[in-house]
């Protein structure tokens, strides 16, 4: 059976719909008239209730099983479709099995050092070092010795993180970072995770508050331009200071994109890409916190709220379409909101007295976009709320 007829646009398929960034790209793409296929890993998630996707695939998006769904739907297509892989184990199997896959499928991604460089932390700060870019006072712990001298070396706060998250780290971890207080809790947490990633990554922290972080969504085409960009800024995360985006708006921050933009061209990037820096609030200063290759991120949705087009770029031009007209930020202020996440990251704010009910009022008003709410594909929401609720009662037994 044909899932895709040869008269329609070039399919779409999301590697990874369990996640937010899954159902966002699924939803922007379906959104403009592209079919949407899907691969997911866990089909009881609230987001394989989407309703714009014409079939969803079930297969292990961590540990490569899905290169091989991969292949048996490419041979059923009548036309080869283009990948969006949305999470970093996604993005880094379809990069090494990129020679089985391109016969069949658009693979928007450099070449594999190039992945490989800038998806392994240890790889990617010394890159940036080299490049003399903006970085914390980082420590690259490969055993207990090299995080007892870190320990001994680092200024207090500071944060641990894998070099990658790999499946294990994911299995046993929801945080993407521990921040740490003094030398003991570091050993702590290093003893506690270091069976999980073969190399942990130990930096000073940036002081301010989740709204000094900013971060630049683009795309860049094989010849290595950017024909479109976005910059947005955290408001809220959670876990509070050390999470994901729970509250962003767009600004314009241009330290950041010219920051981005000199990284991933010194680095011959293709495809789209991801850096988040934070502003020290003591000297004004920005530091590159992390950077995302390959995939779409969380702010593609207030990019497309705010008239950028950043997803549907990448699609065009991998396909070889004329790119769409509005791939320039107008900056209009938009917001994104995980409400649920973002009512928990408030209360947190407000029982320690830093952000009183006006305040949370003002920083909701204005136009934004819900994390998962939709009114034509409103069934992922609900079942949001319903494992929410189940989990709430749960712990209250």
């Amino acid at each position: 059976m044909n899932l895709i007829a040869g008269n329609q646009p070039p399919p779409a398929i999301v590697i990874g719909l369990d996640s937010l960034p899954g159902i966002q790209a699924a939803r922007i793409l379906a959104g403009r008239g592209i079919p949407v296929l899907a691969i997911a890993r866990r089909p009881d998630h609230y987001c394989c209730r989407t309703n714009v996707c014409q079939q969803i695939l079930l297969a292990d998006t961590q540990n490569g099983a899905f290169i091989q769904t991969l292949l048996a739907l490419g041979a059923r297509l009548p036309q080869k479709a283009v990948l969006f892989p949305c999470t970093d184990m996604a993005v880094w199997h379809v990069s090494h099995s990129r020679q089985l896959l391109e016969p069949c499928y658009y693979v928007m991604l450099p070449e594999h050092n190039v992945v490989e460089t800038l998806m392994d932390k240890v790889k990617f700060y010394t890159y940036a070092q080299r490049e003399r870019l903006p970085l914390p006072r980082t420590f690259f712990l490969h055993n207990r010795a090299e995080a007892e001298a870190a320990a001994a070396a680092l200024a207090y706060p500071a944060v641990l993180k894998p070099a990658l998250r790999t499946p294990a780290w994911t299995t046993h971890s929801e945080h993407k970072v521990y921040q740490v207080a003094n030398a003991t809790e570091l050993l702590a947490v290093y003893d506690r995770c270091a069976r999980w990633t073969e190399t942990l990554v130990a930096q000073e922290w940036i002081a301010g508050p989740d709204a000094n972080l900013f971060s630049c969504n683009c795309y860049f085409d094989a010849a290595g331009r950017p024909p479109v960009t976005f910059v947005a800024r955290k408001l809220r995360q959670w876990p509070p200071q050390v999470g994901v985006s729970c509250l962003g708006q767009e600004c314009r921050n241009d330290v950041v994109r010219e920051t981005a933009v000199r990284l991933f061209e010194k680095a011959g990037y293709y495809g789209l890409g991801y850096l988040e820096m934070k502003q020290d609030k003591r000297t004004g200063e920005q530091f590159i916190m992390e950077a995302n290759v390959g995939r779409p991120t969380v702010r593609s949705a207030i990019a497309e709220a705010g008239g950028v087009e950043l997803l549907y770029t990448a699609y065009c031009d991998a396909v070889g379409w004329p790119l769409p007209a509005e791939r320039e930020q107008q900056y209009r202020g938009v917001k994104w909101v995980h409400w649920h996440y973002d009512l928990r990251s408030a209360f947190y704010y407000w029982r320690r007295g830093e952000l009183s009910l006006a305040e949370w009022w003002r920083s909701w008003r204005g136009r934004k976009v819900d994390a998962i709410f939709s009114w034509r594909d409103p069934v992922p929401f609900a079942a949001d709320i319903a494992i929410t609720i189940g989990r709430l009662l749960a712990r209250g037994k």
